[in-house]
């Protein structure tokens, strides 16, 4: 049965801001994090999601998986590009990645892409 990605993403983000009205520090130190890595810097943004989503695949962390194909997407990534990202978690994690790039990942794309084209 597939996952509802999209839900996924939103209970997701809907969490984070329920678990920072009791530990408001914790999450926004955590999302202080994100932001500063995610900058620009000698790596552009969409080579940093791209990264994620390779990582997030590799640990086979669903919502990782698909908050970071949203923002790959969001910062002007291709499905070719993340398809390629997570072939590369693949050569790393073996069946498993590949077992959740074909299905929740790929399923991502699918749903986020039409977002941001």
């Amino acid at each position: 049965m597939k996952k509802d990605v999209r839900e996924m993403l939103n209970d997701f983000m809907n969490g984070l801001g329920e678990l920072g009205e009791t530990n408001g520090e914790n999450v926004n130190a955590f999302m202080g994090l994100l932001g500063k890595t995610y900058e620009e810097g000698a790596l552009d943004t969409k080579t940093k999601e791209l990264i994620s989503v390779g990582i997030a695949a590799y640990n086979r962390c669903e919502y990782c998986i698909v908050f970071h194909v949203y923002k790959a997407l969001e910062a002007g990534a291709t499905r070719a590009e993340i398809m390629e990202a997570a072939m590369v978690s693949v050569a790393f994690g073996g069946g498993p990645s590949m077992a959740y790039s074909v299905t929740l990942l790929k399923d991502a794309v699918d749903e986020f892409e039409k977002d941001f084209n």
